[in-house]
C-alpha cells in the first residue's frame, strides 16, 4: 500500500543519513558529488561524460585524483550497495543540471555510456572485476530503468509506457530512499512534461478549430493518443458545466459531510461518486464492490465526527479498490470496471475523488504508475484500452484540476431562440481555453500547501 502522505525533503534526508550513520563512506561519497557538481556547472557536456566514465567505468585518466581515490576506498569496502547509492546519485547530480538546463542529449548519453559495451571486456583486476559486476547488476536493475525514464521523453523508439513519464515519476520522487537529487529530478521533470501537455492539448484546441490555421504552419499537432475524436471527446467533458458541474457537485458535498460522523461520510460517498452515472452495470458493480468494502473500513470510528485524515485516509483507499490495491498488480475492480461502459467514467469517479480530497492526487498519479509498470510488458496493441483510459485521464484532469478553465462558447451561425436551442448539439460550440486565476492543485502541492 502506497503512503498517504509525504515528508519534508529535509526530514527524509534526515531520515536517509542516520540510516546510514556509520558507513564511514560519506566523507568519500562527499569528495565525489563535489567533483561532479564542479564540472558539470563549468564544463561542456562532453567533458563531463569523459570524467564520468574515466571515473566510474575505468578507474583510470580521472582529472580529480582526489575523488578516483574516493571511489577507490568505496570499492575496497566491498559494500555493492553503496557503490551503487555513489553511481546512482552521480546519475542524478548531472541528470538535475542538464534537465535545468534543457541539454536532452546529455542525458541520453549517459543512460547510453552505462551500458556501453567495455563494461563487459574481462580483466585482472578483482577490484575491476568487481566493479564491472556491480555496473551490470546496476544496468539490469529498477535503478537503471528509473533513469531511462528521464532519456524516453526524447526517445523515438522508446516503449509506450515512457509516454506516460509524468505518471512513472511520480514513484520516485515520493520514496524517501532515493537521494535528494533522483528525487528533484523526478518532480521537476514531471510537473514539466504536465505543464506541457496542457500548453499542448490548450494549443491544439485552439487551432483546431480554425479553417486558417489547417491549411496553414499554425496547425498543431495532436497531444494525445486518441485521433480525431478528440475535440469531440473535450467537449462532452467540458459541458458538464452549471449547477451540476463536478466542482460545484464537490463543493456541495463537502459543505454537506462537514460535523458528520464517519459512517455517515462513508455511506454518502457512495452516492456523490455515482450521482449521474447512467450505465447501471457500472453502478452495480461498483456497489456489489465498493459500498461493501467502505462500510467496513476503518469500523471503529465509524461513530467519531469526520476529519480531515479519515477523509484522506478513506479516499486513498477507495483509488486503490479501483485501481491497484498492492501497487503491484491492478486490482480485481480496474478492468472489470472498464469492461463495464466508457473509461470516461471510471476517469470521472476517480476526478470526483480529487476534488474532494486534493491531497489523495500524488497517491492516485502513483497507484496508476503501478498500473503502467505493470503492463509495460504488454505489447501496445493489446494495452489500447488501458491506453485510452489514461489518455481520457490526463485529459479530464487537464481540464477540471490543473490551472487552464475551458468553456464552451456558442457561435453566432447557431444562435437563436430559446425553442430553437433545446436541440443544440456539440458541433454548434466551440472550445475556449483561459488561465484561471485561482490557485490549483499542482501550484499548491508545489508551495507545500498539500502535505
Amino acid at each position: 500500500m502506497i503512503g498517504d502522505g509525504l515528508l519534508t525533503v529535509h526530514q527524509a534526508d534526515t531520515l536517509i543519513q542516520l540510516n546510514r550513520q556509520g558507513s564511514g563512506l560519506d566523507k568519500f561519497q562527499g569528495i565525489i558529488y563535489k567533483f561532479l557538481l564542479a564540472i558539470v556547472k563549468e564544463s561542456p557536456p562532453e567533458a563531463v561524460l569523459r570524467e564520468f566514465r574515466n571515473l566510474f567505468i575505468y578507474q583510470v585518466g580521472c582529472a580529480n585524483p582526489e575523488a578516483l581515490n574516493a571511489l577507490y576506498k568505496i570499492i575496497f569496502e566491498k559494500n555493492e550497495e553503496e557503490f551503487r547509492n555513489t553511481l546512482k546519485r552521480s546519475c542524478y547530480i548531472l541528470i538535475n543540471n542538464w534537465d535545468a538546463s534543457r541539454n536532452h542529449k546529455a542525458i541520453q548519453e549517459l543512460i547510453q555510456l552505462l551500458g556501453e559495451a567495455k563494461i563487459n571486456e574481462d580483466t585482472i583486476s578483482p577490484s575491476l572485476d568487481r566493479v564491472k559486476t556491480w555496473l551490470n547488476n546496476f544496468v539490469k536493475s529498477k535503478d537503471y530503468e528509473d533513469l531511462k525514464i528521464f532519456a524516453s521523453r526524447y526517445d523515438n523508439q522508446s516503449e509506450w509506457a515512457h509516454r506516460y513519464s509524468t505518471f512513472l515519476l511520480v514513484p520516485q520522487y515520493i520514496d524517501l530512499n532515493n537521494p535528494i537529487e533522483q528525487r528533484e529530478a523526478a518532480r521537476s521533470r514531471a510537473k514539466r512534461l504536465k505543464d506541457k501537455f496542457k500548453f499542448d492539448l490548450a494549443m491544439y484546441t485552439a487551432h483546431s478549430q480554425s479553417p486558417v490555421a489547417k491549411d496553414t504552419k499554425l496547425d498543431k499537432p495532436n497531444p494525445t493518443g486518441l485521433g480525431d475524436d478528440l475535440l469531440r471527446l473535450i467537449k462532452a467533458i467540458v459541458a458538464k458545466r452549471g449547477p451540476f458541474s463536478y466542482a460545484n457537485l464537490a463543493s456541495i458535498f463537502i459543505k454537506q459531510t462537514e460535523f458528520v460522523t464517519y459512517k455517515f461520510f462513508k455511506q454518502s460517498l457512495s452516492k456523490y461518486l455515482l450521482f449521474s452515472v447512467a450505465n447501471k452495470n457500472f453502478v452495480n458493480v461498483f456497489q456489489q464492490n465498493i459500498s461493501e468494502k467502505l462500510e467496513g473500513l476503518y469500523k471503529d470510528h465509524d461513530e467519531e465526527i469526520l476529519n480531515d485524515a479519515l477523509k484522506l485516509r478513506s479516499c486513498n483507499r477507495v483509488i486503490e479498490y479501483l485501481t491497484t490495491e498492492n501497487s503491484r498488480e491492478p486490482a480485481a475492480l480496474f478492468a472489470l470496471l472498464l469492461s463495464q461502459g466508457n473509461p470516461l467514467t471510471l476517469v470521472v469517479i476517480l476526478l470526483k475523488l480529487i476534488l474532494v480530497s486534493p491531497n489523495s492526487r500524488i497517491h492516485l498519479e502513483a497507484c496508476i504508475a503501478a498500473l503502467i509498470q505493470y503492463y509495460q510488458k504488454y505489447p501496445e496493441a493489446e494495452c489500447r484500452w488501458l491506453i485510452t483510459f489514461l489518455e481520457i485521464f490526463n485529459i479530464t484532469f487537464a481540464i477540471y484540476a490543473e490551472n487552464v478553465e475551458y468553456n464552451l462558447i456558442q457561435m453566432p451561425q447557431y444562435r437563436g431562440s430559446g425553442e430553437q436551442l433545446k436541440g443544440w448539439t456539440l458541433d454548434e460550440y466551440r472550445i475556449f481555453s483561459q488561465l484561471k486565476q485561482e490557485p490549483t492543485l499542482e501550484t499548491a502541492y508545489e508551495n507545500g500547501l498539500l502535505e
